[in-house]
């Protein structure tokens, strides 16, 4: 099995945790979500130095179009983290609803946009054992 595969493989686990995480913040305290939240960030920021270093080291055309991908995402990211950074403690019922509709709006397109990555990574991955299969039964023939 190719590493593609192995770390394609690896997302379910990554997911069904992430999962367990979110239900278990529902019957939390503020602190124990604050907490969770705080690890999401420093794990989602660890992730995305990562993918940024392996960005800079590709230089072909795949890359590029992922790197613009991840350039896009960073960007939203930025823009998210800078108003819940902003956000002031607020009391006002009327503001904290809207703010909650936005955080689970935000939830929302952060999950559609997770999903079309697996599909994505899943349509990447069986192009790459299919790739690999072709070059094997190249291989053996000559």
């Amino acid at each position: 099995m190719g590493s593609a595969t192995q770390k394609f493989s690896k997302l379910k686990d990554q997911m069904d945790q992430a999962a367990k995480t979110v239900a278990s913040a529902a019957s939390e305290d503020e602190r124990a979500v604050q907490a969770k939240l705080d690890d999401a960030r420093k794990d989602a920021d660890d992730r995305a130095a990562e993918l940024r270093a392996r960005a800079q080291d590709a230089s072909d055309d795949a890359a590029d179009h992922w790197h613009k991908i991840r350039s896009d995402w960073d960007q939203h990211v930025k823009r998210i983290r800078e108003r819940i950074d902003a956000k002031q403690a607020e009391h006002d019922a009327d503001l904290a609803e809207r703010d909650a509709e936005w955080a689970e709006a935000d939830a929302e397109d952060a999950v559609q946009f997770a999903q079309a990555a697996i599909e994505e990574a899943e349509y990447a991955v069986l192009d790459a054992v299919l790739a690999r299969k072709d070059a094997d039964v190249l291989a053996a023939a000559t």
